[in-house]
């Protein structure tokens, strides 16, 4: 079965082929990586994983963070891939679809366990900035429009910007999603979006909403 891939051109992702070893490295990579840390797996570990040369990893990848970059470029396209597909079946219940874009958020977050948000952080600074760019820019586009057209069907409360709604949800998590905080509160990332998600979202809703 064929394994998307990182690679693009001029930024375009593309289907790669059931023969694409550079897209296995990044599914080895990415299960390595968001269950025991960026820290924590080596170059050494993965090539052996993968059955191939150091070199031959190297070739691909000329470094770790390289590899990170990769990964994390990948799975934003795949959550992307399946909020696109949500969008595009958006039905008149749009409290319904709301839901739909939630779960599936929280969906991508059960892989990713605390050690890599703490690594990342740690020891890839400018991709832990490339994660909070990049999950701002879902939340805005894929909430955004859905959450303007839920004002309009009177589920969400006029009285809050759609604009403020989501800077609350992006404050939120950017506040609370980070190593430190997890570990004080506890959380995993997966128990985190879904609170931070479910916190912000009843509070927004009207009456109308709460009750559909």
């Amino acid at each position: 079965m064929a394994v998307p891939s990182s690679r693009s051109r001029k930024g375009i992702f593309i289907q790669p082929q059931d023969d694409d070893s550079t897209a296995r490295i990044i599914v080895i990579a990415r299960q390595h990586f968001f269950a025991h840390g960026f820290r924590g797996v080596t170059m050494d570990d993965l090539a052996g994983e993968l059955g191939m040369s150091k070199k031959t990893l190297y070739a691909s990848f000329p470094t770790k963070t390289d590899l990170l970059r990769a990964v994390l470029l990948d799975k934003f396209r795949r959550v992307e891939i399946d909020l696109q597909r949500i969008a595009a079946g958006f039905s008149n219940d749009m409290l319904d679809s709301l839901r739909q874009l939630l779960a599936c958020l929280q969906r991508h977050t059960e892989e990713i366990q605390p050690p890599f948000v703490r690594d990342i952080r740690r020891e890839a600074p400018q991709m832990f900035e490339l994660v909070q760019t990049r999950r701002r820019q879902v939340i805005q586009t894929y909430f955004g429009s859905l959450l303007d057209e839920c004002r309009k069907a009177g589920i969400v409360r006029k009285d809050v910007s759609t604009r403020l709604i989501i800077e609350i949800l992006l404050g939120a998590t950017e506040a609370i999603m980070n190593p430190a905080r997890m570990a004080e509160l506890r959380l995993t990332p997966r128990t985190g979006y879904s609170t931070i998600i479910n916190v912000v979202f009843e509070g927004v809703l009207t009456e109308k909403g709460r009750k559909r």
